[in-house]
C-alpha cells in the first residue's frame, strides 16, 4: 500500500501493516488545506512503475509564501523516490493557503485527468480560462497536451484545460461501465455538487450555485443559467465530500456499481445508489467512524477508507 500523509510523507505500508517512509519525494507545504495530497499509479504501473502525486508547491516572493497545485511522477528504488519528472504546475500562485482540488485519476484512454480548486478566488480564476485555477485538467501521461483539449489551439487560453468554473473538487474517478469521470467538489455553504465532466464544459461556479456564504450572504440569485452545467446531484446542508470511487467489486454484491463518497462533515461514508447511470438514492455507510478524508477501491476488491485524527485507513470486509 502506498498511504500519502498531509504533513508530506509518503508511506509504504506492507500486508502486516509496517510502515516505511519513503525518501527524495517533493516538498510540500503542509499549511491551511495544503500538504502531500492525492496518489495514482499509472494503468501500466507493474510495466513502467510510474506513480503520480500531487502536492501544495510553494516559494517566496518578498518574504511571502506563495502556493499552487503541483503534480509529480516517479519511481519507487527500494526506499526511495527516484526518477522524479513534475508534469504540472498551475498558474498563478496565490497568497492563499486553501482549495488546491488535487484529485487524480486516469480514465480508459491513458489520460490523465486532476483537479485544481479556484484558491478560494471564486470571482478571479473560475470563467476564465487563461489561468489554471477552477479547472479539470487532462494531461498525457508524460505531461505533454492532449492534441484534442478543447483550447490547445487557442494560445491566449491553458491548454491543459478540459472543463472549469468548478469551485474546490475533492472527488474524482472513473466509471468503468461508462468510460466517464465523475467529480465532486465543495459547495461554499450548501450546494456540494457531484458532476460527470465533460469537454469544454462549464460548471458554473459562481455564476450559478445552490449554496450560499458562510455568513449567510447569496452567491448569486440563479441556480441555473444556459450554457451551464447543472449537477447530478447536490447536497443541502453540505456533507464536505471528500473522496470518491465506484464499486466495481463482486465482494459487495449489493453495492456493485454504486458511487460512494465520503464526508468530512458528518463523519460517514455515503453510498449514492445507481441506476442507469443516474443517482436516485443514497445510504448513510460507517456512521460516526470519523473524518472521512478518501475512499478507494483496492486491486484486491476490498474497499478503503481513510481517517483523519487519528490518521487511519480501514478496509471493508463484508459480513
Amino acid at each position: 500500500y502506498l498511504i500519502t500523509d498531509r504533513a508530506g510523507v509518503l508511506y509504504l505500508v506492507d500486508n502486516n501493516r509496517n510502515k516505511t517512509i519513503i525518501k527524495d519525494i517533493p516538498k510540500a507545504l503542509a499549511e491551511g488545506q495544503g500538504g502531500l495530497l492525492d496518489i495514482e499509479l499509472h494503468p501500466n504501473f507493474a510495466d513502467n512503475g510510474w506513480i503520480y502525486l500531487s502536492y501544495s508547491k510553494f516559494k517566496e516572493e518578498n518574504g511571502v509564501k506563495m502556493t499552487t497545485t503541483a503534480i509529480v511522477r516517479g519511481k519507487l528504488n527500494g526506499t526511495s523516490f527516484t526518477e522524479s519528472q513534475e508534469i504540472f504546475e498551475a498558474f498563478p500562485y496565490t497568497k492563499t493557503k486553501h482549495h488546491f482540488g488535487s484529485r487524480i485519476v486516469f480514465d480508459k484512454n491513458g489520460y490523465l485527468f486532476f483537479s485544481v480548486g479556484e484558491r478560494g478566488m471564486e470571482k478571479v480564476f473560475p470563467q476564465s480560462t487563461e489561468n489554471d485555477n477552477g479547472k479539470i485538467h487532462r494531461l498525457n501521461d508524460d505531461g505533454s497536451i492532449p492534441k484534442d483539449n478543447p483550447f490547445v489551439n487557442d494560445s491566449k487560453n491553458r491548454a491543459s484545460i478540459y472543463s472549469y468554473g468548478h469551485r474546490n473538487p475533492q472527488g474524482l474517478t472513473l466509471n468503468k461501465e461508462t468510460g466517464e469521470i465523475w467529480e465532486h467538489e465543495h459547495g461554499p455553504r450548501g450546494g456540494d455538487e457531484v458532476n460527470i465532466i465533460k469537454k469544454n464544459a462549464n460548471f458554473g461556479w459562481p455564476v450559478i450555485s445552490y449554496g450560499i456564504n458562510y455568513d449567510g450572504k447569496p452567491i448569486t440569485s440563479i441556480s441555473k443559467k444556459e450554457g451551464m452545467e447543472q449537477p447530478e446531484i447536490y447536497w443541502l446542508p453540505s456533507i464536505a465530500p471528500s473522496g470518491m470511487t465506484f464499486v466495481n467489486s463482486d465482494k459487495y454484491p449489493a453495492w456493485k456499481g454504486n458511487l460512494m463518497v465520503g464526508s468530512l462533515r458528518f463523519n460517514y461514508l455515503n453510498r449514492c445508489i445507481m441506476k442507469n447511470n443516474k443517482i436516485v438514492g443514497q445510504e448513510k455507510l460507517l456512521v460516526n467512524v470519523g473524518r472521512m478524508r478518501n475512499v478507494e477501491m483496492g486491486s484486491d476488491g476490498y474497499i478503503y477508507v481513510s481517517i483523519e485524527n487519528p490518521g487511519t485507513v480501514f478496509r471493508l470486509r463484508p459480513n
